[in-house]
């Protein structure tokens, strides 16, 4: 039985240019994940929660449950 993943003008080469684009983003994916398991979310914060602004509370504001 023979399985066509594409059909077009090109033959086989429709098949190898839809795997192509299929390895290269999985790879891709691949090289994403590997860079972000070791990344420090909190150092690279881009709008870091200040101590002094969660805990400080006054008469006008209070702090939501």
């Amino acid at each position: 039985m023979l399985i066509l993943l594409a059909h077009g003008a090109l033959g086989w080469y429709d098949d190898l240019i839809f795997l192509g684009i299929i390895v290269i983003f999985l790879g891709m994916m691949f090289i994403s994940w590997f860079r972000s398991r070791g990344e420090d979310y909190e150092q690279t914060d881009l709008m870091p929660e200040s101590s002094d602004s969660v805990h400080h509370e006054s008469a006008e504001r209070f702090q939501l449950d």
